[in-house]
C-alpha cells in the first residue's frame, strides 16, 4: 500500500452555542459572551464587529420573532461565523429608512460590515447569520 505523499487535515471548528432570555438583556449578554469567546480563541481582533453584528440579530430576534434566541459562534480556517436562531420562520428582510428613523438599520449593518450574510428557514423556525474574515495568525519567527 501506497502512503500519501501529503496529508491534508481538515481545518479545526471550534462552535459554542448560548441559549439566550427572550428579554432584552440578551443583547448585551450576547455582546459580552461574543467577546470573551472571540478572545478565548485568539481571535480579539474581530470582536468589535463581531459584538456589534451579533447585538443585531439577537435584537432583530427579540422584536420580530417569539421563543428563545440561540447564539452560535463559530470559527473554521479562515471563517468566523455567528447564527442566532429563533422560532419564527419569516426570514428578515432590510428595511428602506429614512435619515430620522431611529431603527430598522441593523441589517443594513450587518450586510456592510460582513463578508457575507443571509437567513435561512429551518424545522423550528430560521436561523439568521453572518461571516466574517478571520484567517488564523501566523505566529511571528524570532
Amino acid at each position: 500500500m501506497r502512503r500519501p505523499t501529503t496529508t491534508i487535515e481538515a481545518p479545526r471548528v471550534r462552535r459554542a452555542v448560548w441559549p439566550l432570555l427572550r428579554d432584552r438583556s440578551s443583547v448585551p449578554e450576547a455582546r459580552r459572551l461574543v467577546r470573551t469567546q472571540l478572545a478565548d480563541w485568539g481571535l480579539a481582533e474581530h470582536s468589535d464587529v463581531a459584538e456589534l453584528l451579533a447585538s443585531e440579530l439577537v435584537t432583530n430576534a427579540l422584536h420580530h420573532a417569539w421563543g428563545k434566541p440561540i447564539l452560535t459562534l463559530s470559527a473554521q480556517g479562515g471563517t468566523l461565523r455567528c447564527e442566532v436562531r429563533d422560532a419564527n420562520p419569516a426570514l428578515p428582510h432590510m428595511s428602506h429608512t429614512h435619515h430620522d428613523d431611529e431603527g430598522g438599520r441593523g441589517l443594513c449593518l450587518v450586510d456592510r460590515l460582513s463578508c457575507s450574510w443571509g437567513s435561512d428557514r429551518v424545522p423550528e423556525g430560521k436561523v439568521v447569520w453572518f461571516e466574517l474574515s478571520a484567517p488564523p495568525k501566523v505566529p511571528a519567527h524570532e
